[in-house]
């Protein structure tokens, strides 16, 4: 598994915006959970990662590459809920 980072990450849907500038380093070979309650942007975050929802503003790199606008079936992203 590559490095990931989620630079100043925002996402609006609409004029509500739901993730409000996250950042995250994730360490190759290192486990992550995500903990919230319903509706705090778990599964957006998520989405944006493998490339199945478009960020607002800001950056995702895996392995130092920024993949913002990288198709999903290039991104080599699995997750499971």
């Amino acid at each position: 598994m590559a490095p990931v980072e989620f630079l100043q990450v925002r996402k609006s849907f609409g004029a509500t915006p739901v993730i409000k500038g996250v950042d995250i380093s994730i360490a190759d070979g290192e486990f992550v959970i995500l903990v919230g309650p319903s509706g705090c942007g778990k599964s957006t975050l998520l989405r944006m990662l493998a490339g199945l929802e478009n960020i607002t503003s800001g950056e995702i790199r895996i392995g130092g590459r920024v993949v913002n606008r990288m198709p999903p079936k290039e991104r080599d992203i699995a997750m499971v809920f």
